[in-house]
This record gives C-alpha cells, sequence and structure tokens, in this order.
C-alpha cells in the first residue's frame, strides 16, 4: 500500500505572491491529513520565497501523521532542523534562480560533505532522505553516505512528450526503484507526479511513498483540500 506525503509548498506560494496571511500552508496540512495524507512536506528555502520559519514551527507542532522537511544541505539548514526536529529530512540541490527543484542532488560528487550532514541529523533522531535522479551510481552513493531513504526524481518521466519517451523513463525509474530496494534504501518517488501519470508510477511496486504537491494544491482550488487528497489516496490505492 503506497503512501502519500503532500506538498503544501504552493499554498504559501499563493499567500506570499499578496504578502498575506492567508491561505494557510499550515491550515492546508491539517486538511490534508483529514484528507488521507500520510505526511507533510514542506521546503524551506533560503530565500524564504514560499514557506516561512513560523510555518515549520507550526508544523511540527500540529502534524499528527509524518513531517518531512526539504532542505539545501548547509549550515543555518541543518541548525534549524536538529532544533525543530521533523520527523524526516530530505536533502535536495537548490538554486535561487529556479523555479522548482530541477533535478536530483548530485551525492557522488559531495559524498563527505553529505555523509557529515547525515551524521548530525542522525545524532538528533532525524530520518534522512535524498532527492537524487534515478541512476545508478547516484543510488550506489546515497547507500554508501549513510541515507535511510531515496526519494527518485519522476520528473523527466511526468514531463515525457511522447509514449515511447514515457515507457522508457519508466523502465528507469523502475530498475533504479529495485536497486534501491536491494541496496536496502526505503524508496519514495516525487516531483511532476499528477492524476494521470500517477496510474503509471504506482504500478512500481517498490516505490512506498509519493510526494505530491503542485497537482494536489492545483486540484484542491476547485475541489478542496481534503477531497484533492481524498482523489489521490484512491489513486496511489484503487
Amino acid at each position: 500500500m503506497a503512501r502519500l506525503a503532500v506538498n503544501v509548498d504552493h499554498v504559501a506560494t499563493l499567500r506570499q505572491a499578496r504578502r498575506a496571511k492567508y491561505p494557510d500552508p499550515v491550515a492546508a496540512a491539517i486538511l490534508a491529513e483529514l484528507g488521507g495524507a500520510n505526511g507533510i512536506v514542506v521546503h524551506l528555502r533560503e530565500d524564504r520565497r514560499h514557506i516561512q520559519d513560523r510555518d515549520l514551527e507550526l508544523l511540527r507542532q500540529i502534524v499528527k501523521t509524518h513531517l518531512n522537511l526539504e532542505m539545501a544541505n548547509t549550515e543555518e539548514m541543518l541548525a534549524i532542523a536538529t532544533r525543530i526536529k521533523p520527523d524526516r529530512v530530505t536533502l535536495v540541490p537548490e538554486r535561487r534562480e529556479e523555479l522548482t527543484t530541477e533535478g536530483g542532488l548530485n551525492v557522488a560528487d559531495q559524498e563527505m560533505k553529505i555523509q557529515d550532514a547525515i551524521s548530525v541529523l542522525h545524532r538528533a533522531g532525524i530520518e534522512v532522505s535524498l532527492f537524487i535522479d534515478p541512476v545508478a551510481h547516484q543510488i550506489q552513493a546515497a547507500s554508501r553516505v549513510g541515507a535511510d531513504v531515496v526519494e527518485l526524481h519522476t520528473g523527466i518521466f511526468a514531463e515525457a512528450k511522447t509514449i515511447e519517451e514515457r515507457r522508457r523513463q519508466f523502465e528507469i525509474l523502475k530498475n533504479a526503484a529495485k536497486l534501491a530496494r536491494e541496496l536496502a534504501l526505503n524508496v519514495h518517488a516525487g516531483h511532476g507526479v499528477d492524476y494521470e501519470n500517477v496510474l503509471w508510477l504506482r504500478e512500481i511496486q517498490e516505490i512506498e511513498e509519493f510526494s505530491i504537491g503542485h497537482a494536489i494544491v492545483a486540484r484542491a482550488v476547485l475541489v478542496g483540500m481534503e477531497q484533492a487528497v481524498r482523489d489521490m489516496v484512491k489513486l496511489l490505492n484503487p
């Protein structure tokens, strides 16, 4: 049975567009849990473009399922994480110029730095996930540095323009998920997952959890957060 973690960043994006007090991503998280979400995801960016420190602090108090903090591997973020103590930290690459995370973390080229961060987080009792591209050398590097979870980047699959390319990317993800499990890593997936392409991804049995944000928040604008989450839960576990 696949789990659903709902990313509420884009609720905060809408709020920050007007520097208003609403809509509140904390309220959205409560509604997502009521709709059946197994976890809540937020990305606290260095430029604070959407989620704010206040949001993270309140979410740690009210989330009843599982709180996953996406963040860059910086001293500031490590200090925040070890103070707030989310259930999981997902280390992601971050560039100020990007609209959203553009690709996976290059673990293979910075193993020592990432291993040090994982050690800090583990000492604080926090599970660690690495958001990586579905390629063998990055999965192997994630295993070497002591990650608990890999979240496979599904963006290329999601953006495929032809059915042939989608099938090819699906096989890449399927093989990556299998390798990660063979290396005793828990397997999650996210980026660009929506109500249509999730019908493909749910067939990869090794994927235990999907992190989905934009598609759910976009649907919630029309049908409400609880219903949008319920709809996705039904698709994940028909």
